[in-house]
C-alpha cells in the first residue's frame, strides 16, 4: 500500500532532517522565496518535511485515515497521483500567495497538509453526507491552532480541500 510507504517516507525525512543531517536543511528542502530562484523541487519536497513530532504525527494520522479510503477507491497509482499532483498544486498557490502577500518576507513552508487535504475535498465530493462535517473539520484544523499561537498555513488547507473538491468534480483524476 502505498499510504503506508508515504507515512514512512515522511518519518524517515524527519528523522534526517532533524537528527541524521549535519546541515540545516529546512530552506532548502521547505517552500519558501528561495523556489523563485530556481528552488522548483521545492513544491514537492516540502510535502515531505514537518516542523515538530505533533506536526508530522497529526498529518500522519489524516493521511493514514483518507489516504486508505481514497488508495482503496482509486488504486494505487490514480491514488498517488492525486496525493503528489494536488500536493504539487497546492504548494504552487500557497508560494505564490506568499510572495504576494508578505511582499518577500522569508516564510518557510513545511508539511503535508496541502497534500492531505486535497484528498479530504476529493473524499468530500465523493461522499456527500460528509462534505459539511469535512469542511468544518477542516476549518478547526485550519483556524483553531492559530488562536493557540501555532503557525499554521491556513491558506494551504484552504487551497487544497478545494484542489481536491475540484480534481474529484471535474474527474481530472479518473
Amino acid at each position: 500500500m502505498v499510504v503506508y510507504f508515504l507515512i514512512a517516507l515522511n518519518f524517515m525525512v524527519f528523522v534526517y532532517a532533524n537528527y541524521l543531517s549535519s546541515f540545516n536543511i529546512d530552506l532548502l528542502l521547505g517552500l519558501n522565496l528561495f523556489f523563485f530562484d530556481s528552488f522548483y523541487w521545492q513544491v514537492l519536497s516540502s510535502m515531505f518535511m514537518h516542523g515538530n513530532w505533533t506536526h508530522l504525527i497529526l498529518n500522519m494520522i489524516v493521511l493514514y485515515q483518507f489516504g486508505l479510503l481514497l488508495e482503496n477507491y482509486l488504486g494505487w497509482l490514480k491514488f498517488i497521483l492525486l496525493y503528489l499532483v494536488g500536493g504539487v498544486f497546492c504548494s504552487l498557490l500557497s508560494v505564490f500567495y506568499l510572495y504576494l502577500t508578505y511582499n518577500g518576507t522569508l516564510v518557510n513552508l513545511v508539511g503535508a497538509s496541502g497534500a492531505i487535504f486535497v484528498l479530504m475535498g476529493f473524499y468530500a465530493f465523493l461522499d456527500k453526507s460528509a462534505t459539511k462535517g469535512l469542511i468544518i473539520a477542516g476549518l478547526l484544523m485550519s483556524f483553531v491552532p492559530i488562536f493557540m499561537g501555532v503557525n499554521v498555513a491556513w491558506y494551504s488547507h484552504i487551497f487544497g480541500f478545494v484542489c481536491g473538491y475540484v480534481f474529484a468534480k471535474f474527474k481530472i483524476i479518473k
